[in-house]
């Protein structure tokens, strides 16, 4: 009898053990199912950076679109329908879908249901830091794509009119600190965003109307000239003034300084929580004893890119990203 319940409890232990295990992610996931799945996914990413630069913001931005709704899941990918989430006003301007494909077809043909879109996002965007001079790091993977894509669940997704408040909340929301939201936000440091974005806060700024008070009056006249009044509002200008192609902590001085360009960048100055973080890599000392803004956003990303993962048995694995198998 004793013996029995032994073999009971090491049994139970063991199930546990899988289902903990089942429930992370792991640096060097593919090494035996699909060993060229990280190359790949490098391979398709420089080709495209390469061919665009601005792809490297572009990917970089998808991965932070498709983790803060239903988590980590690829469910951005899907073109199903009007309802998709994809379609949501909170991913206008959300591009890359044709790199992920590319990669996605380019895996299906070497290891077939191996490889999920969701970990190809990840990794993509881990590769366009890396070519726009950032920071290298580990991906750890494991995701499984989701089966629900729809657009009335990207209604809570951060808006570049939240106030500093909301912005906190929902990244709170999501498992991420106020240190989170700035070292996120200066994902910023590359890309570009369209005078759309531009005219509430250049024209029409709540409270008072006219210009956002904190917009540097040295850097004013440059926005107006680039964002007309009733101008294209299709237009583009690099979100990081000075540093637009290069992934550094310039548009932290930035926004210190009062020439950020987004709205959402600057409101960081209104928090004293997240304004002491914008500082503390500015100091006199901070160069050799201040933290490593590099580091800083690689925690960062990593902890987002764990957003409500799907692991083990939930999810699928798609065949191609844009739909459900």
């Amino acid at each position: 009898m004793e013996r029995s319940l032994l073999v009971i409890l090491m049994l139970l232990i063991f199930t546990c053990f899988i289902g903990i295990s089942q429930g992370q992610l792991s640096v060097g996931f593919y090494g035996d199912s699909c060993p060229q799945a990280e190359s790949t996914v490098t391979s398709v990413v420089r080709e495209a950076v390469s061919d665009n630069p601005n792809m490297a913001a572009v990917l970089l931005r998808l991965h932070f679109h498709d983790c803060f709704v239903e988590g980590c899941d690829g469910s951005i990918l899907i073109e199903n329908g009007p309802d998709d989430e994809g379609r949501a006003f909170g991913h206008q301007g959300v591009g890359g879908f044709e790199v992920i494909e590319k990669a996605k077809a380019q895996l299906e043909a070497a290891c077939p249901s191996i490889v999920s879109c969701a970990d190809i996002v990840a990794l993509a965007a881990r590769d366009a830091i890396a070519m726009a001079n950032g920071p290298t790091y580990q991906v750890p993977a494991g995701r499984r794509d989701g089966r629900v894509s729809n657009v009335s669940l990207a209604a809570d997704m951060p808006d570049v009119s939240d106030s500093i408040q909301q912005l906190k909340t929902k990244f709170i929301d999501k498992g991420l600190s106020p240190k989170d939201l700035v070292v996120l936000s200066a994902a910023h440091t590359i890309g570009t965003t369209a005078c759309f974005f531009m005219t509430k806060r250049l024209y029409n700024f709540v409270p008072g109307g006219g210009p956002d008070p904190s917009i540097n009056p040295n850097f004013l006249p440059e926005l107006k000239a680039i964002c007309p009044q009733n101008g294209n509002v299709n237009v583009r200008l690099p979100i990081d003034h000075g540093s637009e192609l290069t992934f550094d902590n310039q548009i932290l001085r930035n926004i210190r300084d009062g020439f950020a360009v987004l709205e959402s960048d600057a409101r960081l100055n209104d928090d004293l929580a997240t304004k002491s973080v914008v500082e503390s890599y500015f100091g006199l000392l901070s160069p050799v004893f201040g933290p490593s803004f590099e580091t800083d956003f690689v925690e960062s990303i990593v902890k987002m890119g764990q957003i409500d993962v799907k692991t083990g048995s939930e999810g699928e694995i798609r065949h191609t990203c844009s739909a459900f198998n």
